[in-house]
């Protein structure tokens, strides 16, 4: 069942695929006091350029002090975040949901805990002005 959506922005940034990277990334942004809620990480080779997508508590803060920090590859997308029960079917009925409507997903991450807190489901799709007014109504 899902319990709250709402529009929000990621931040996206390019980096190097090598040994430290994400260490780096987050060392640095623990020194700026930002905290960061759910994040997606992917990469191709070693040493070949590789992403970071992550929600943070205060992403104008990031965003400045990243750019300040010499990551040039920094920018903000428009997402979905989606709380939903953290139970078996929740991703199927979302899924689902946009599936049947000819919404389709570009990517997804989510975030999880073991007891009494939703699970965020932070997503991109084809149109999500229309993905979120089909959630509201699931």
């Amino acid at each position: 069942m899902i319990t709250r959506i709402g529009r929000g922005k990621e931040i996206s940034v390019g980096v190097i695929n090598e040994v430290g990277a994400l260490a780096k990334i987050t060392s640095f942004l623990v020194n700026h006091s930002i905290n960061i809620e759910a994040i997606l990480g992917y990469a191709t080779e070693e040493g070949q350029q590789a992403g970071l997508l992550f929600i943070t508590d205060d992403n104008f803060s990031a965003i400045e002090a990243l750019t300040e920090g010499g990551y040039h590859e920094v920018r903000e997308n428009d997402v979905l975040i989606v709380e939903v029960e953290n139970k078996p079917g929740s991703l199927k009925n979302i899924s689902e949901c946009l599936a049947g409507n000819s919404i389709n997903i570009n990517y997804l991450y989510c975030t999880t805990c073991s007891e009494g807190c939703p699970a965020k489901v932070v997503l991109s799709t084809s149109n999500n002005n229309i993905a979120a007014k089909l959630l509201a109504e699931a």
